[in-house]
């Protein structure tokens, strides 16, 4: 066995083949032996070499089809021996009306509702199983129920957050459904109170209800062909006052936003201006949205440079900056509708430096009032010297005529009358 690299034999007599090839193929015995010899070898046993199912063709990744049509995802595997092919919807359901082809394809046809989701092809043989999945999005229909509701209990009140289900291919509005749990109710049936949710939302805060009561919470889900169907009814039981004898007054509802500034800000000279990079801030509890770049000019006032840099980007280019001029540079961070603490300030000088245009200013630095007024005194001024240079031009003509008028009237002869 040591001529054969990668297999051993075990103290137990097993033999461990590493890696198969064609050196393991063969016909092997076992002879166990002690010091009294032995009873003989084994029954013989074969090795042989299969190979395990190996995709050739795989199903994409989403397939969109509209409902009642026909849809069919590929799936091809082979391998030695040759590997059966299965379709499995993952979650047990929207099997109705699913069948393989000759070329084990899936096939669904009419496509329904409930055929959406998540389905997974497994190849199987005697070595091994492999399996890969796709998703099938049916359009045109109702939305989907949400899934993962979830309600936080609150002072008289509990917000209710889910993740959405698919839409049917069209835009979905949400709604919230509510009603409390009461021992003996007055009628047979209570009602159910619904509450729109903003568009875009998926959570909403349900008010004024009554403390240390049970209250049933569902979702519902809309689009223009009709209603999804309700979500899994959460219980949840909204916090009360403290027992004391005066009821204290409700503490506010604030929201804590972590958003620190941003970090490190350096500044590099360069031949096509300044070179700024920084870091981004160390805390922020909700999503970056961008930054803004402050400057300040010979220790004036600061203006903003640009206010619409992505939260993507570390580093901005500030080109065109006033000969042997003093500047200060820093960056404030945005959240939605945060505003982080401005970052550290950085100093640059581009006194005797030749790579700045000495009459060049930075257009932004102009306020926006400012630079109106500029631009209309511009059209004002064009405007007023063309019109004086038209007035000209005509009283020139005028008085060229005129002109002309007498000194013909002086070159006519006199005419006498004969008596």
């Amino acid at each position: 066995l040591s001529q054969l690299p990668g297999w051993s034999l075990r103290r137990d007599g097993s033999i461990v083949i590493r890696t198969g090839n064609d050196d393991a193929l063969g016909v092997y015995t076992c002879t166990p032996y002690n010091s009294y010899g032995t009873a003989g070898e084994s029954r013989p046993t074969r090795v042989l070499l299969k190979d395990p199912p190996t995709f050739t063709v795989h199903p994409k990744e989403e397939y969109f089809q509209e409902v009642g049509r026909e849809l069919v995802i590929p799936c091809v595997a082979h391998g030695d021996p040759p590997p059966t092919i299965t379709w499995l919807k993952v979650g047990g359901t929207g099997k109705v009306g699913a069948r393989l082809d000759g070329n084990s394809s899936l096939v669904l046809q009419p496509l329904l509702k409930e055929q959406h989701g998540l389905w997974e092809c497994t190849a199987t043989n005697q070595v091994a199983s492999v399996s890969t999945t796709t998703t099938v999005h049916v359009l045109g229909t109702s939305p989907h129920a949400v899934t993962n509701v979830s309600v936080l209990p609150l002072l008289l009140a509990a917000n209710i957050s889910w993740e959405p289900g698919f839409d049917g291919g069209y835009f979905q509005r949400f709604s919230v459904w509510y009603t409390p749990l009461v021992k003996h109710p007055p009628r047979a049936h209570h009602d159910w109170v619904s509450l729109s949710v903003p568009v875009g939302a998926q959570h909403l805060l349900v008010e004024n209800l009554q403390p240390d009561t049970s209250y049933q919470f569902s979702v519902l889900a809309q689009n223009k062909l009709g209603s999804g169907p309700f979500s899994q009814i959460v219980t949840s039981v909204p916090r009360g006052f403290p027992a004391t004898t005066v009821p204290p007054e409700p503490p506010a509802m604030t929201v804590r936003v972590f958003l620190s500034p941003p970090q490190a800000l350096t500044a590099n000279e360069t031949v096509r201006g300044v070179l700024l990079r920084w870091e981004p801030p160390a805390q922020f509890s909700v999503a970056l949205s961008g930054y803004a770049l402050e400057l300040r000019q010979d220790k004036g006032g600061w203006e903003v440079l640009d206010r619409s840099i992505p939260s993507t980007k570390t580093q901005v280019l500030v080109p065109g900056l006033i000969k042997d001029a003093f500047y200060e540079f820093r960056l404030v961070a945005f959240a939605g509708s945060y505003i982080s603490d401005p970052s550290n300030t950085v100093n640059v000088s581009t006194a005797g430096m030749e790579v700045y245009p000495s009459r060049t200013q930075l257009p932004e630095l102009l306020p926006q009032p400012v630079l109106a007024g500029v631009i209309g005194g511009i059209c004002f001024l064009s405007v007023a010297v063309i019109f004086s240079t038209m007035a000209a031009c005509i009283m020139n003509r005028r008085r060229a005529a005129r002109i002309q008028k007498r000194r013909q009237g002086r070159s006519r002869p006199a005419r006498c009358r004969r008596p």
